[in-house]
């Protein structure tokens, strides 16, 4: 039974002035699912946690194939809360709130039953990309960019195009098309929702018009029943069931009030909501995020812009996003390579103090960090990562791991630009200290080669989630009072002086890349 209770869904304890309120954010990523309680009161993080403690199985049954079981990330999702809610210590009733981020462009397909009818095919996965293409030239590049602001690509509508092409039988049992955390928020709730943010990821919202891609679904001979009903991404989006409440011990009828992909999700943890803010994350791969008041688009389709969690219909608010593959798995490359089997480790810490003793420039050594798939700024280019200006007699082990973090660096910049052909503008860059952000020389070449200011940030996305639950369940009345807990770190601005020196190295990156 519904509860008239202000918190929407939530029963209160028979003390209520002593209770403690608590939201939970859950982070479905492709290694890992990630779990956070907040406290309402104060806006911190009382726990995270994570489930596996080693990486999820991807399967690969064909190259350039990726797929996960939706119902492993239901196991660790549950897996992580218990672990969150053991080392917080609290009492389980006490959360309001849930909050779903997850890992973008999945395909998860169910039936009547809500059962999935095959393993999810998930981001990383390559198989679609043919029909994304067939797709942009049958309803015209022009026509894609103006409506979609992305060609179909490789993205949830073309993978669902091929399981229809490759898998008819399997295709037939479908009752609804998903991305992963709508299948968890279905876990949940019992609800098959989704929201615009979502659809836009998957190629299946019109920008333009302002509603569901019909030429998509048209083109490629979709039902349009396929997919779920859509709910404002800050929203009572279904409440937890009473099986679920009884399993994972949370109250009957809490709402599931928010969720988004996991790069939107990132710069909604970072405070990003405005045009000119700008998320960065540097794990991996390495992601720039920036928000715009427009329907902007790159011509050649080398970013891709998705509907942000605070857009509305008076006040667009898109986010693009840059990525680059090859980022923190160089250096993490480079960490294995560098350490003989059976020797002493060479961590990221005295990785990034031996760095610091080359100069700026690495002597005219240059990195190229692009051997990890094809490059979406290059237009899917395989590249290969290399390296060039090697002197045997100049060069040592501290040349090379400095280039290969300005190399990383360089990179992002030369994608950073297509933004500024857009015509968008960067004010502050936010990131978490994490991953390459952790290294000093990283932070000081990424300022001072982008020439912008950055703002570190304690966060993360599971974090985020549960902000963002509480957003949507009214818990917090405004965006300035869910982020009360947000605690900034550092800043870090750019320098005339060495602004200047990496610029010089960048040119020189630059001029031999497009030689």
């Amino acid at each position: 039974m519904k509860s008239d209770f202000r918190f929407a869904g939530f029963i209160p304890n028979s003390n209520p002035t002593t209770m403690s309120k608590y939201l939970l954010g859950l982070d479905i990523g492709s290694s890992s699912v990630k779990a956070a309680l907040v406290e309402v009161d104060s806006g911190k993080t009382v726990a995270v946690c994570q489930s596996p403690q080693e990486e999820m199985v991807i399967s690969s049954p064909q190259s350039g194939w990726a797929e996960q079981e939706p119902e492993m990330w239901w196991g660790h999702a549950k897996e992580s809360f218990q672990l969150a809610v053991k080392k917080s210590g609290i009492n389980s009733k006490e959360i309001v709130a849930i909050g779903i981020s997850y890992q973008m462009h999945g395909l998860v397909c169910v039936n009547k039953d809500s059962k999935p009818v095959r393993p999810s095919i998930i981001w990383c996965d390559s198989r679609a990309a043919i029909y994304g293409e067939k797709a942009f030239q049958a309803l015209g590049h022009d026509f894609c960019l103006k409506h979609y602001l992305n060609s179909p690509g490789n993205f949830t509508a073309s993978k669902l195009k091929w399981v229809k092409e490759n898998e008819p039988k399997v295709y037939e049992k479908i009752f609804k098309v998903m991305l992963p955390g709508d299948y968890i928020a279905m876990k949940l709730t019992g609800e098959t929702v989704t929201t615009v943010s979502g659809l836009s990821e998957g190629i299946f919202w019109d920008f333009d018009k302002g509603a569901v891609a019909d030429d998509v679904i048209k083109n490629y001979g979709f039902d349009p029943g396929l997919l779920p009903r859509i709910v404002p991404t800050f929203s009572e989006q279904g409440q937890v069931s009473k099986s679920i409440s009884q399993d994972w011990g949370l109250q009957e009828g809490i709402p599931v009030s928010y969720r988004a992909g996991d790069q939107p999700n990132n710069a909604f943890s970072l405070n990003v909501l405005n045009p000119g803010e700008t998320a960065a994350t540097a794990g991996t791969s390495g992601v720039v995020y920036s928000v715009t008041d427009k329907n902007a688009f790159d011509k050649k389709s080398r970013v891709n812009a998705f509907v942000h969690v605070n857009n509305k219909k008076e006040a667009i608010r898109n986010g693009v996003l840059l990525c680059i593959n090859g980022t923190g798995i160089l250096n993490s490359w480079l960490r294995k390579a560098l350490t003989p089997h059976g020797a002493g480790s060479l961590n990221y810490e005295n990785m990034n103090s031996f760095a610091a003793n080359a100069p700026i420039g690495s002597d005219g050594l240059r990195f190229y960090p692009f051997g990890n798939g094809g490059e979406r700024i290059f237009e899917n280019k395989v590249l290969g990562a290399s390296l060039q200006g090697l002197d045997f007699n100049r060069h040592s082990q501290n040349h090379l791991l400095r280039a290969a973090q300005e190399g990383i660096v360089f990179s992002l910049k030369y994608g950073f630009d297509i933004f500024k052909q857009m015509g968008m503008e960067t004010s502050v860059v936010r990131a978490g200290l994490a991953n390459m952000f952790l290294s000093p020389l990283f932070r000081e070449a990424f300022v001072n080669t982008l020439n912008v200011p950055l703002e570190l940030l304690e966060t993360n996305g599971a974090t985020g989630a549960a902000v963002g639950a509480g957003v949507g369940a009214k818990v917090y009345h405004s965006f300035e009072t869910a982020f009360k807990g947000l605690t900034k770190l550092s800043d870090e601005s750019p320098q005339s002086s060495v602004s200047e020196k990496y610029s010089e190295a960048y040119s020189n990156w630059k001029k031999e890349l497009e030689g």
